[in-house]
């Protein structure tokens, strides 16, 4: 489904998951005026500067820890088959060339009235160069930018998408270690790098150092090792 506009391409793919929409139906818009990324951040989405776009999952269980991981590890595969470019990936999903961001992802879990489970995943890339506020224009990027020349939207769309079914398909058939091996490849950057987060006592830091079989970010601290499965990962 593409739409000309949309609040959100997730809301919308949330309202057809609860209403009973098929697995795989997938909601495109060419602006959002209420586009949202993670910690409930909004997602800046200027009209025809970027993909939009959001599936609806009906993820068997021992899919799920792994979706967003597989899903980062689709969208750089995706990206690459379409314009060569070879992005990386930061935990826990987003996209970026260098230090700037290039695509973003958002997995939101939900249900019918009669208790049937689903996921939306959304994301976000941008393509082409555009007038984003100035606290986003400092620290992201496009394919057209990185390129130097233009990109067609619609092929990096299928190739996303090509590269989304064959992941999922890993998880669904039992394949983790395959996609955890080809997230870290991705993330080869990330890794030995000084990361900072609010722990119960206030902030901590330490030394990414891998993820481990369930997808959480294992970080050497002048105590160990600790894994950080959610909240707000602060690099330097």
């Amino acid at each position: 489904m593409w739409y000309s506009e949309l609040s959100s391409t997730n809301d919308l793919a949330a309202a057809l998951a609860e209403r009973g929409v098929r697995e795989g139906c997938v909601v495109i818009a060419d602006t959002q005026t209420a586009g949202r990324g993670r910690q409930g951040r909004s997602w800046c989405s200027p009209p025809g500067a970027g993909l939009y776009v959001s599936l609806v999952m009906r993820p068997p269980a021992r899919a799920i820890p792994l979706l967003t991981v597989g899903a980062g590890v689709a969208i750089a595969e995706g990206i690459r088959a379409a314009t060569g470019l070879t992005p990386a990936l930061k935990w826990p999903n987003d996209v970026y060339v260098g230090s700037r961001k290039l695509a973003g992802i958002l997995a939101e879990a939900g249900s019918t009235a009669g208790g049937a489970q689903h996921v939306v995943l959304g994301f976000g890339i941008n393509v082409l160069p555009a007038a984003y506020p100035r606290e986003i224009a400092e620290t992201a990027t496009s394919l057209e930018g990185e390129l130097g020349r233009s990109v067609d939207r619609g092929t990096v769309l299928a190739e996303c998408l090509a590269a989304l079914a064959a992941r999922y398909d890993d998880l669904q058939r039992g394949r983790p270690a395959i996609v955890l091996d080809a997230w870290r490849v991705l993330a080869r950057p990330m890794f030995g790098r000084s990361v900072e987060w609010d722990g119960r006592e206030g902030a901590r830091r330490g030394i990414a150092e891998d993820v481990d079989d369930s997808g959480a970010l294992v970080v050497r601290t002048e105590g160990g090792l600790e894994r950080l499965i959610s909240g707000e990962i602060r690099w330097s």
